[in-house]
């Protein structure tokens, strides 16, 4: 075995552990500890940092970004309950690996970035993966993706100080939106579903995100 196989083994080893602590931290659905452990976090990362791509823990990968910690995303997966007929809108690419993980739980994936080289480098990585039910456009997430709209579900990666008001008249009815509420230094990652009474809300958790930039987010 080269040095290559040696080190996708070791990747593998520390997959697992990583699927483990999100385990333990209460993600219990199989799907999307599956999808988990069918997308490899070091391939979506800068080789500066690829050697702690299996630690639970946020990550730079440059331009003031930070690839989000794993047990997050999974919260984000799980709360979600996605269908593999589901429409969504990722409102930040960044390193693109939740992007790969909602494309093994979604039918369709519409991912928004702002940088521009965040989006050429994860479709780099989409590519090297044929994940081929992607696609990503860059250009300001707070407005959404009208083409494509309405969405089953979508996701923002990114601490905003209110909803855009803009993602909410993209939500599909019974449309989940999932997004972290507050302040630049601390925000509650917030559920809203579009029901046939309107929006419903509910807080999961306080979170620390990058701000979010744009039109209906924090000025740069």
């Amino acid at each position: 075995m080269g040095p290559e196989g040696l080190s996708d083994l070791r990747f593998e080893r520390q997959r697992r552990r990583l699927i483990e602590a999100i385990r333990e931290r209460g993600i219990d659905e199989l799907d999307v500890l599956a999808a988990f452990d069918r997308v490899p976090r070091h391939l979506f990362l800068p080789e500066a940092v690829r050697h702690r791509a299996y630690e639970d823990t946020p990550l730079p990968i440059g331009f003031g970004q930070t690839a989000s910690q794993p047990s997050i995303q999974a919260l984000y997966l799980q709360t979600l309950r996605l269908k593999p007929t589901d429409r969504v809108l990722e409102v930040g690419t960044g390193s693109g690996y939740q992007t790969a993980l909602l494309a093994q739980l979604a039918g369709h994936v519409y991912s928004v970035e702002r940088i521009r080289e965040l989006s050429v480098r994860a479709r780099a990585a989409l590519d090297a993966l044929r994940i081929n039910n992607v696609a990503l456009l860059v250009g300001d997430g707070t407005i959404g993706w009208p083409r494509y709209a309405p969405f089953d579900a979508i996701l923002v990666a990114a601490g905003a100080p209110s909803v855009p008001t803009a993602l909410l008249d993209q939500l599909a009815p019974g449309g989940r939106l999932l997004i972290p509420i507050g302040d630049r230094n601390e925000q509650r990652l917030t559920l809203f579903v579009r029901t046939e009474r309107g929006l419903e809300s509910q807080e999961i958790t306080s979170c620390v995100f990058v701000p979010l930039i744009g039109r209906f987010g924090w000025a740069e």
